[in-house]
């Protein structure tokens, strides 16, 4: 599948966050069409399972066509209130309520088909074949083009992998979060063809003040000429960069920002640049 490689994480455009009109949540759409990012990535769980059908009834009162865009859910995390009767927060993967929560996205978002699936959290408890039957019958009524999982480790991957086909894993990743380059998790999806996705790409730049982002500032701040760049435009190139082919999704909903993100993909960072910025991260040089 063909995903923007800018996604739009949704999480906070509902009630976890704006609170979206319609017509604001419209416009928000098409301008991310126009910064060419097309692919929106939902959850199920988002806004207490409200936020796919503001989006999905903003969807369908604009002029965008389905085939413009393509369309990410998650689906497994049982939260506790919205409107689902919960004792406790847990996972759900039986074969019939992935099934039912795909129905349930699909008509809240107004479509007929999710571009991609992914199953939110792993579970303890969850039964790979079980699993596979209800990729298959979902790939097989067209209601999915493609599955893949979030948070996920390679171990976890293969145990689902042996049933069906995994072609996303959309994990935390950001100069501020960076263990999935050491621990084998971005080599094994580089191995296996996964693609990656990576939640707050920015990490913890922006939101904390100590003498790692501190560091991260100042090296940053060092590159702005040289780039013609912001920081955050910095900080996704720096993922960008990595051969994996990293997917960030962004959770801005300010437009200049996503401007700006957008503006990220043209940058490509010079090799001693990038360890640079990994070594203001780390507080040491590499090995």
């Amino acid at each position: 599948m063909n995903y923007s490689r800018l996604i739009a994480g949704t999480m906070t455009w509902g009630l976890w966050g704006k609170q979206f009109q319609k017509s604001e949540m419209i416009d928000l759409i098409q301008h991310c069409i126009e910064q060419q990012i097309t692919t929106f990535d939902h959850a199920d769980i988002y806004g207490g399972y409200t936020t796919e059908a503001d989006f999905g009834n903003a969807f369908k009162d604009s002029s965008i066509k389905r085939d413009e865009i393509s369309l990410i859910s998650k689906c497994g995390i049982q939260h506790l209130g919205g409107n689902r009767i919960n004792t406790v927060k847990h996972y759900n993967y039986s074969k019939a309520y992935i099934i039912w929560s795909v129905e349930e996205s699909l008509r809240h978002l107004k479509t007929d088909y999710l571009d991609l699936l992914l199953l939110h959290r792993p579970s303890p408890l969850m039964q790979p074949d079980d699993i596979a039957e209800a990729i298959s019958e979902l790939k097989f009524k067209g209601l999915i083009r493609d599955f893949g999982v979030s948070n996920f480790s390679p171990s976890q991957v293969e145990l689902l992998r042996k049933s069906t086909d995994v072609s996303v894993n959309q994990i935390e990743f950001s100069l501020t979060h960076h263990s999935a380059m050491h621990n084998g998790w971005l080599d094994h999806m580089i191995t296996n063809a996964i693609t990656p996705m990576a939640w707050s790409p920015l990490g913890h730049t922006f939101k904390e003040d100590t003498e790692q982002t501190r560091r991260i500032h100042k090296q940053l701040g060092e590159l702005l000429e040289k780039y013609d760049a912001t920081e955050d435009q910095l900080l996704l190139a720096w993922i960008l960069k990595h051969p994996a082919q990293i997917h960030p999704v962004i959770g801005t909903t300010n437009k200049k920002r996503i401007v700006n993100a957008s503006k990220a993909l043209a940058i490509n960072l010079e090799l001693e640049d990038w360890f640079k910025i990994l070594v203001a991260s780390q507080g040491h040089k590499v090995p």
